[in-house]
């Protein structure tokens, strides 16, 4: 069986600390990140201007902001199966 890696090809900013992502599979997203903006790296992400400077790293496949900030693809694209672990792993490292 061969694995699939997941990208994101697109993304739109929303309001707030969301993001609209779009997948190589044809999945869309609308992602909140702000339950897991913590720490040194993904704290300034909360300014809306800082957030909206947001790229896709067509490489690595994912999002990446200018301070080197970015998400894992896989997790992003299942992220409703994780958001409340993950933001608890984000909160304990902030």
């Amino acid at each position: 069986m061969k694995h699939q890696f997941i990208k994101i090809s697109t993304v739109d900013v929303l309001d707030g600390c969301s993001l609209r992502l779009h997948f190589h599979d044809g999945a869309v997203r609308e992602i909140n990140l702000e339950p897991v903006l913590y720490g040194e790296l993904y704290e300034p992400l909360r300014e809306h201007d800082f957030f909206s400077q947001v790229t896709v790293d067509d490489e690595a496949g994912t999002v990446v902001w200018p301070n080197g900030a970015d998400f894992d693809p896989d997790q992003l694209h299942a992220r409703d199966e994780h958001v409340d672990t993950f933001a608890k792993q984000m909160q304990r490292i902030g």
